[in-house]
C-alpha cells in the first residue's frame, strides 16, 4: 500500500494574505521575515521528505499550493508579462520543493526586494537531495490580468483578477473555468514531469433548503461534471499523469462566509 504525504500546503500564500501582520514590530522588514519563514518551511519540508524516504522507500511525499492560470486580459504584452509574473509567484516555492532549487527567477525578486533568506550551510544540499515525488494542488478558478486595471474586477476573489468577460462566476465571485481546469493541469505537469493530484475542487453557493430539507443543486453537479470532464480530456488527450482528485466537501461540511450568506461547497 502507498502512502500519500502532503507536508506543506499553499506556502505563496503567505505574500496574498495579512494573517502574519500581527508578528511584526513595527519598522520590521516585513517581506523579508516572509519569505525567510517560507525557506525555513522549504527545508523542514526537505528534511521531512528525506526522513519519509528513509522509514519507508514506498512513501510518496508531496507539496500542494493554489493553482488557477493567469490569462492576459488581451494581448497587450505588458499583460502577457503581468501573467507570466503573477504564476511564477505561485510556482516560486513549487520549483524549489520539485526541482531542488530556487529559480533564477526568484533569487533576482528576492534580491531585487530585498528579502533574500538567510541560507545555513547544508540548506541547499537537503533541498536538492530530498525533492517531492508529487505535486499536489487545489483549484477553483483562473485569473485574469489586467495592469492598466480599466476593467470590472473579479469580485470575492482572494488573488487580484479582472473579470474575465468570456466566463461565468459563482456567488462567491470566482470564475467558473473548467477548460482552464485543464489548461492548469497541463501547464502544471508540463513545468514539472511528475504525477498530480488535485487536492480541492469545488463550487460555493449560496444552497437554498426547500421545505422537505432536500436541495435542488444542479449548478453544483453541472460544475462538477464539467470539471470531471476537462480532468478525462488532459488524462486521455493530453497525456497528463493525474493520480487522484478529491473534491473540497465531499465528506467535510467546509463553509465560507459571504457577507451574511453561508456558501457551502458540499455535495449533497
Amino acid at each position: 500500500m502507498l502512502n500519500f504525504i502532503v507536508l506543506l500546503t499553499r506556502s505563496c500564500c503567505l505574500y496574498h494574505f495579512n494573517v502574519t501582520e500581527p508578528c511584526f514590530e513595527q519598522g520590521e522588514n516585513e517581506k523579508a521575515i516572509k519569505y525567510q519563514a517560507a525557506h525555513h518551511e522549504l527545508v523542514a519540508s526537505a528534511l521531512a521528505t528525506k526522513i519519509a524516504h528513509e522509514i519507508d522507500n514506498d512513501n510518496k511525499v508531496g507539496y500542494m499550493f493554489a493553482a488557477g492560470s493567469s490569462y492576459p486580459y488581451n494581448c497587450k504584452p505588458e499583460n502577457v508579462w503581468e501573467a507570466l509574473c503573477t504564476d511564477r509567484q505561485e510556482y516560486l516555492f513549487v520549483d524549489v520543493q520539485v526541482q531542488g532549487s530556487y529559480p533564477s527567477y526568484g533569487l533576482k525578486f528576492m534580491e531585487r526586494e530585498n528579502c533574500m533568506p538567510v541560507i545555513e550551510k547544508g540548506d541547499l544540499e537537503l533541498l536538492a537531495n530530498n525533492t517531492v515525488d508529487f505535486v499536489s494542488f487545489s483549484y477553483y478558478n483562473t485569473r485574469c490580468i489586467d495592469v492598466d486595471q480599466k476593467e470590472e474586477a473579479g469580485k470575492g476573489n482572494l488573488f487580484a483578477s479582472a473579470k474575465n468577460p468570456y466566463l461565468k462566476c459563482s456567488e462567491w465571485g470566482w470564475s467558473i473555468d473548467p477548460l482552464g481546469f485543464r489548461i492548469t493541469l497541463n501547464q502544471v505537469y508540463d513545468r514539472y514531469r511528475k504525477p498530480l493530484f488535485v487536492v480541492e475542487n469545488g463550487l460555493g453557493a449560496v444552497d437554498v433548503l426547500k421545505p422537505n430539507g432536500s436541495i435542488d443543486d444542479d449548478y453544483r453537479i453541472n460544475y462538477h461534471r464539467d470539471h470531471i470532464k476537462a480532468m478525462k480530456d488532459a488524462i486521455e488527450i493530453d497525456g497528463v499523469d493525474l493520480i487522484g482528485y478529491t473534491s473540497w466537501g465531499c465528506i467535510d461540511y467546509s463553509i465560507l462566509k459571504k457577507s451574511t450568506y453561508w456558501l457551502t461547497f458540499l455535495i449533497h
